[in-house]
């Protein structure tokens, strides 16, 4: 059975990791996680995952927001906003990057399991789809 592989984006060290043991305990592998939007974007181009997990407020210049887009444009990856940020305007920038989920922290492992789940069903079918 093939484990998805998930590259989790999250600021706080302790946060990171109690998402990537949960992960794990879920059957998907998780190689790195990034603390910044920048890493994000190189840790994506390195490792090549099926999904990112995004925070939103991140530590460096770049929010989870701009990079998600830039993610989302240059690999064609689906991403899930996992987030405390809940608020009309935040939303409103996050909707523009298409996510494949918007999950609010903190969170239940059900909802975090589901989302995985079907964001990467859509993807996997939408490739399929596209290479008929």
């Amino acid at each position: 059975m093939y484990k998805a592989k998930i590259l989790v984006v999250e600021d706080q060290n302790i946060v990171a990791l109690n998402i990537r043991n949960r992960l794990k305990n879920m059957g998907y592998t998780v190689p790195v996680t990034a603390i910044s939007g920048e890493e994000a974007i190189r840790k994506t181009e390195l490792t090549n995952p099926d999904l990112v997990l995004m925070d939103i407020m991140l530590k460096g210049d770049m929010d989870g927001i701009e990079a998600t887009r830039i993610i989302k444009s240059r690999f064609s990856i689906p991403v899930i906003y996992l987030t405390a940020y809940t608020d009309i305007k935040t939303l409103e920038r996050a909707k523009l990057t298409e996510p494949s989920g918007y999950i609010s922290k903190p969170f239940k492992e059900e909802d975090l399991f589901s989302n995985i789940e079907m964001a990467l069903h859509k993807h996997r079918s939408r490739r399929v789809n596209e290479e008929k």
